[in-house]
């Protein structure tokens, strides 16, 4: 039978002797249930409504139906939902769980002082773009943009929110520093081209303790890749001493980060290390030949990977100002030979070369799946507006999506069969949840999908949330 369609029904292909007919008039169902287990986490954490206090609003709030954080909540819930554009919000903008999630007190838009806004709990496009769009200056005269962001209480917020975490200060921390490509497809503002990656695009900074996001920092892509990281370091490394003074601090990089002003900077501070990845060269390949000739001869002896190791004092001719620990690694592949090189601050006695290099500089590695979360699974990349700042904003909007995610991996999902899942795999079994919304005067009701595959997994995950107090 040929598939048709009328205004009042779809008629599929038919099962057997069975016609298979559909129609819209499910009610309000939405796809997005799972995302109460985020609204949980947030009257736990409060990160979204600590996040609104990082905005001035000059709007009169008399006249508003938005206010900052509802329109925070909605913006980043459905970047956590996977909606990552701002058109999606003026279809979105009808959805009673995306405004309940946003805490709107009327989620089916009854309320609403517009007639042709009733029906519409949410902001649309035009009203979310306000939260980009208003430039530094504005203030209460403005005409239309009266939402001014400020850029350093979110940068200090996120040190806050990993501070937080914490119930006691750690014995020692590991930030990890890493800048990566976010390709442009316009000519937004600080466009360049860049010949390592080969494209136009933006080299943001990112800066991690384990999975928890520190810093999330728009740069062009005309300077070096470690531009400003001692900058940002600063200003957490002193946030971070505030609260956890004898916490030692250990900095970790590859070789794009291995400049002499860091490193000074660090053997300089009580407490504080480092540890980079350090570009081959000629004279460190000399000082690494006899190991190599070594693993090479264990390599044709056993056919397999060899490795050998040297520690040893070096120093550039220019550029370094003094004399550092270098750990070389001799390593001979079926391909033939693949030395490598670190530097650090950390002593022989403290840490052997072996296990300086497989066990602390290799975890460096497993910051690039977070940095991918973030810009696959959450949109960091969606830098598509003219302004730098307003690039920065959604670049912070995603970066908040990802600590929301995080901490429902943290707090709900720890103990579970999904405890490492990434954002990706969260979404598509956790909150991609089929439900049925019916508000009423006293009450919002949620149908679950009977078929929801994941029950038992969705329940003890809410079981694990419902153990930590409501914030008041």
């Amino acid at each position: 039978m040929k598939t048709e369609c009328t205004p009042e029904q779809l008629e599929f292909h038919g099962l057997e002797k069975r016609d298979v007919i559909g129609k819209f008039n499910g009610g309000k169902i939405t796809s997005d249930a799972g995302g109460l287990l985020l609204r949980e986490v947030e009257k736990r954490t409060y990160i979204l409504r600590r996040l609104s206090q990082c905005f001035t609003d000059y709007r009169s709030q008399d006249l508003i139906e938005h206010t900052v954080e509802s329109l925070l909540k909605q913006r980043i819930f459905a970047l956590a939902l996977g909606y990552e554009d701002l058109n999606d919000h003026d279809e979105l903008r009808h959805d009673p769980l995306l405004a309940l999630l946003s805490d709107k007190a009327d989620p089916g838009g009854s309320d609403r002082v517009r007639q042709q806004d009733k029906g519409k709990a949410l902001a649309g496009k035009s009203t979310l773009n306000r939260l980009e769009l208003t430039p530094t200056d504005a203030n209460v005269a403005s005409r239309y943009k009266k939402i001014v962001a400020h850029p350093d209480k979110m940068d200090a917020l996120l040190v806050d929110l990993f501070i937080d975490s914490h119930p006691a200060p750690p014995d020692q921390i590991i930030l990890d520093v890493d800048a990566t490509d976010d390709i442009l497809h316009g000519r937004q503002e600080g466009r360049f081209f860049h010949g390592y990656y080969d494209h136009y695009c933006y080299l943001p900074l990112y800066i991690f303790c384990e999975e928890f996001l520190l810093c999330a920092r728009l740069r062009t892509a005309d300077q070096d890749g470690a531009a400003g990281t001692l900058e940002e370091i600063q200003r957490m490394v002193a946030q971070l001493r505030s609260h956890w003074p004898k916490t030692r601090i250990i900095l970790r990089g590859d070789s794009g980060f291995c400049r002499d002003h860091l490193m000074q900077w660090c053997e300089e501070q009580a407490g504080i290390d480092f540890l980079f990845g350090l570009a081959k060269n000629a004279r460190l390949k000399a000082e690494t030949e006899a190991e190599m000739a070594q693993a090479r001869k264990r390599h044709q002896d056993t056919g397999k990977a060899a490795r050998v190791f040297k520690d040893f004092r070096y120093q550039t001719r220019d550029s370094w100002a003094c004399e550092r620990r270098v750990v070389g690694k001799a390593e001979y592949l079926r391909k033939g030979e693949n030395p490598r090189y670190i530097v650090t601050s950390m002593t022989c006695d403290e840490i052997a070369a072996q296990a300086l290099y497989e066990d602390m500089y290799c975890a460096r590695g497993e910051m690039e799946n977070r940095i991918k979360e973030q810009q696959l699974g959450l949109f960091a990349d969606r830098t598509s507006t003219h302004k730098i700042r307003a690039n920065q904003l959604r670049l912070y909007f995603s970066s908040f999506a990802y600590v929301l995610m995080q901490t429902l991996r943290h707090l709900g999902l720890e103990g579970t069969e999904m405890e490492k899942a990434q954002a990706t795999t969260i979404r598509l079994k956790l909150l991609k949840v089929g439900a049925q919304v019916r508000v009423t005067v006293r009450k919002v009701w949620l149908s679950f999908s009977e078929s929801y595959p994941y029950q038992d997994l969705f329940m003890q995950i809410f079981g694990n949330l419902q153990k930590i107090p409501i914030r008041r």
